[in-house]
């Protein structure tokens, strides 16, 4: 990462490997024999891999620690934690950049720091489950260490209906109320960004040249809009140390959030990215690291499939998967869930709160408003056992 300082590589040797091209004048292959494909080879020195701790004590005078995530892979999840504990246990004075977050949400994710707010009500409020759904106990130990120790979290994130705005009319079709919530600056230069970005979008592709133009300027805003909401609160706060939490493809060679934090803001920079998954390239991070895979223990499920539309009173069934605990326990296509356990049921988060600890093979109380072929609907409670 051509903006981030210099470090020995002290969790990885990566050498490319020397080879020697021979030309058939200098030495003729016999008729036949077949001719060797010049390739180069990376070699990997074990001697030189190292640990955690290690990677803590050479980093910790940054300020700046990109750790890059696949949002689905909690051993990324883990190691951005132990980023976090490790910079505190050397006297660092910490906060957390995320990209899960959306800025408009800022204060609902300080109150739940502060204490002010339980997780329930922080989840809800944030609209988790619709704006990131992805599993929150992934993030979850993040959380609540930060909670416990009053870590600042700084929602890093664009609102999402911009960024969608922005895949509809482009940047120049906002209005100025719009325009006014996307950052000042938008570097478009780096043709090395837009070439990674142009593989990404052809793998989906789209019908016309706009379709482009349109992907590329939504990956800006994201990249752009997190690095000046993250150089802004460094500005703030001089003496914090950011980690940032966000996906590799926002960090990887610092071409989307690194390289333009550090155009507003100088500062000394490291970043850190998974390497199981990627080619060993050493210009990807300052950092790779091989974590063993660690998975989730499988959550508890209803096995219905919702409405998502929100009706007056609960989420109508429309459907059920294979071994629904919920159609064994009587539960019919139609009905309405108002309760599960403690938890009244509105939206499709409440259902996500209400499961949130739920494991296979547990019983929980499922309320239900049925509407019989004549009268008032009917309240009927099921014990229903979640697969």
């Amino acid at each position: 990462m051509a903006a981030c300082r210099s470090i020995l590589p002290l969790a990885l040797a990566l050498v490319l490997g020397t080879h020697v091209a021979v030309s058939a004048a200098d030495a003729p292959a016999a008729a036949g024999a077949a001719v060797p494909v010049d390739t180069p080879t990376r070699v990997l020195d074990p001697r030189t891999l190292t640990n955690m701790e290690q990677l803590l004590d050479a980093i910790a005078d940054r300020r700046v620690v990109f750790v890059g995530e696949s949002h689905d892979r909690y051993e990324d999840h883990l190691n951005q934690l132990k980023v976090i504990q490790g910079l505190k246990a050397r006297g660092k004075e910490v906060a957390i950049g995320v990209e899960f977050f959306q800025q408009p949400y800022q204060s609902v994710v300080d109150a739940y720091i502060n204490a002010e707010i339980d997780e329930a009500a922080f989840l809800g409020q944030t609209e988790y489950f619709d704006r990131w759904r992805y599993d929150y106990r992934l993030y979850r130990p993040i959380l609540q260490f930060a909670r416990e120790h009053r870590i600042p979290v700084i929602a890093l994130n664009l609102d999402s209906a911009l960024t969608k705005r922005v895949g509809e009319v482009g940047i120049d079709g906002l209005d100025p109320q719009e325009r006014a919530r996307v950052p000042a600056e938008i570097d478009r230069s780096d043709t090395a960004y837009q070439e990674r970005v142009k593989a990404v979008f052809d793998q989906h592709p789209m019908p016309d040249k706009k379709s482009f133009e349109r992907f590329i300027e939504v990956q800006l805003l994201w990249d752009e809009g997190m690095a000046e909401r993250a150089a802004r609160y460094l500005q703030e706060h001089p003496q914090q140390t950011l980690v940032v939490l966000a996906g590799a493809g926002h960090l990887e060679y610092g071409q989307g959030i690194p390289k333009r934090l550090l155009r507003r803001q100088p500062v000394s920079a490291v970043s850190l990215l998974n390497a199981n998954q990627r080619e060993l390239d050493p210009a990807a991070a300052d950092y790779l690291l091989f974590p063993r895979p660690v998975d989730l223990p499988p959550s508890g499920m209803l096995g219905v499939m919702l409405n998502p539309e929100v009706g007056d009173q609960g989420l109508e069934i429309q459907g059920f998967s294979e071994d629904s605990g919920a159609k064994a326990a009587g539960v019919k296509e139609g009905d309405r869930i108002v309760r599960v356990g403690e938890q009244p049921i509105s939206t499709y988060a409440d259902i996500r709160i209400a499961l949130i600890d739920a494991l296979p093979g547990q019983r929980v109380q499922v309320e239900v408003l049925r509407k019989p072929l004549i009268g008032a609907d009917e309240t009927l409670t099921f014990d229903a056992e979640l697969h």
